[in-house]
């Protein structure tokens, strides 16, 4: 990493200005006990909660040779390459574990932590890790990383400018984030109003003589169902509604289950798709976002498959994500031929309407209401939630007449297409905050962010007094009080 940099810095490495790096210590995790263990997991999201902080099932002969203090630079070495986190204040008794490397800084311990949230750190991350299935980088490899070094007394004013602009920044992020869950919060109460009829209230009063009621709606569903019996053998007749009390849908409205108002309910394919783009592309749990299609990432199965067409997707096919983490199982989307040709995954489910709008079903799966089902339904296994084709079929859901589904579904796209916007502005300033943090980083670490002091110690001379175990802090000016940020505390985020 060769740049141009102020005359009284100097480029180094991290071994330079910290200890040694320090693996941590092998051992299992448990609930109990007095000594906590530290692990990569516990900081990836950016703050720790010492309370969900596991113990150690075995403690180290010498235990100080392992706690964790006040100032320790704790980096992932594996899994989370390159993540880090800054103790702050005193954590309660802890050591950290053997994926994580300990440095103990020599000269200004922020300096160090906002190097390592910038760019020029992690480009040195991603050339240092090694590995395939689990990428990794050693305590040799990260002692190496190559950083600027400017004068102490330079580092504690760039640390308390990064401080003050981000603080800055960080007021502004709240509010984006703040406007983003209102923005669910009103995505969901729209969701409710459509289900219940509340949504086209006005609409409904304007159009009553027109209205061929849910009743009659759902008998002419179950005619055609049986008419148009595909399945070999008798008739099956569909289960009926056992849940009879949404109290707020109007009059006109019927009841009615999945089963009821499908014609098949299929499972996807469980072959092993490849990234091939030239095959038939296979839609999986991760392409359901927000109740639409994310087409990104997308998987492939040869065109000459022996699923298909069977598990080929029409229009209007309803997609019901049957296996996920507790609180992604259950998300709905319906199919609009994009892309043209196009299958299934196993993790999802088929169902085929009859004559009802397959988005109006999907947005009642996506309410409020669904996601209560969803939950009172739901099996779970090995770190997965499990709802099954049984299960869906049974399913009661409020049935306006066909017309009113139409008027809804129009209404809902409507007001979703603003708040996407919304959303979308949120994401996309969200985005440039980040960019500018990088870009003040940048300024930061060679030298633009604040004013040189010509009476400054040298960083060269910084560096030979902690090559000759001299004490860094005995030429330091007194360090300006920090403003504008809030106090650092554990909840602070991760590099």
């Amino acid at each position: 990493m060769e740049r141009e940099l102020p005359e009284s810095w100097i480029l180094g490495t991290i071994d330079q200005v910290c200890t040694h790096p320090q693996y941590g210590w092998t051992c299992k995790a448990q609930s109990q006990g007095n000594l906590k263990l530290l692990r990569t997991t516990d900081i990836t999201s950016g703050s720790i909660d010492w309370d969900t902080v596991p113990f150690c099932s075995e403690t180290p002969k010498k235990e100080e040779d392992y706690y964790l203090q006040d100032g320790d630079i704790v980096v992932s070495r594996a899994g989370s390459v390159g993540k880090s986190f800054i103790i702050k204040g005193m954590p309660p008794k802890a050591v950290f574990a053997s994926y994580l490397v300990r440095f103990k800084p020599h000269i200004e311990k922020y300096y160090i932590y906002y190097f390592m949230q910038s760019r020029l750190y992690w480009s040195q991350i991603e050339e240092k890790s090694a590995g395939i299935a689990v990428p990794n980088v050693n305590g040799s490899k990260l002692a190496k990383i190559s950083l600027p070094i400017a004068p102490l007394n330079e580092q504690k004013r760039i640390v308390d400018r990064i401080e003050q602009l981000f603080s800055d920044m960080d007021k502004g992020e709240e509010l984006l984030k703040t406007v983003q869950k209102q923005l669910a919060t009103y995505r969901q109460s729209v969701l409710k109003a459509a289900v219940t009829g509340e949504l086209t209230k006005d609409w409904r009063e304007k159009n009553k003589k027109k209205l061929e009621s849910g009743e009659k709606l759902l008998a002419r569903i179950l005619e055609s169902r049986r008419k148009n019996w595909k399945i070999r053998g008798q008739y099956q007749e569909p289960e009926e509604p056992k849940d009879k009390s949404f109290s707020e849908i109007p009059l006109s409205w019927a009841i009615a289950t999945i089963d009821q108002i499908s014609s098949t309910v299929d499972y996807g394919t469980s072959a092993k798709c490849s990234t091939d783009s030239s095959g038939v592309t296979v839609l999986r749990m991760g392409n359901i976002q927000n109740g639409t299609l994310d087409l990104e990432k997308l998987k492939y199965l040869p065109k000459n498959h022996d699923e298909f067409p069977k598990l080929l997707l029409e229009e209007g096919d309803l997609l019901f994500n049957r296996t996920n983490s507790a609180e992604l199982v259950g998300k709905t989307t319906v199919y609009k031929s994009k892309p043209k040709k196009c299958s299934f995954a196993s993790y999802l489910i088929r169902v085929k309407l009859i004559d009802v709008e397959p988005d109006y079903v999907s947005a009642f799966i996506n309410s409020a209401f669904g996601r209560s089902w969803v939950k009172s339904v739901v099996s779970q296994q090995v770190g997965q939630a499990n709802v099954n084709g049984t299960k869906l079929k049974a399913l009661s859901i409020p049935l306006p007449p066909k017309s009113e589904q139409e008027e809804i579904v129009q209404r809902l796209e409507n007001i979703f297409s603003q708040i996407d916007v919304f959303e979308s502005l949120c994401t996309a300033e969200l985005k440039r905050s980040n960019t500018l943090r990088q870009a003040l980083l940048k300024s930061a670490f060679s030298g633009k962010l604040v004013a040189q002091d010509s009476a400054d110690e040298p960083a060269s001379e910084l560096l030979t007094r902690i090559k000759s175990g001299d004490g860094v802090k005995t030429k330091a000016k007194a360090a300006t009080p920090r403003r504008g940020r809030k106090p650092r505390s554990d909840k602070s985020e991760a590099a």
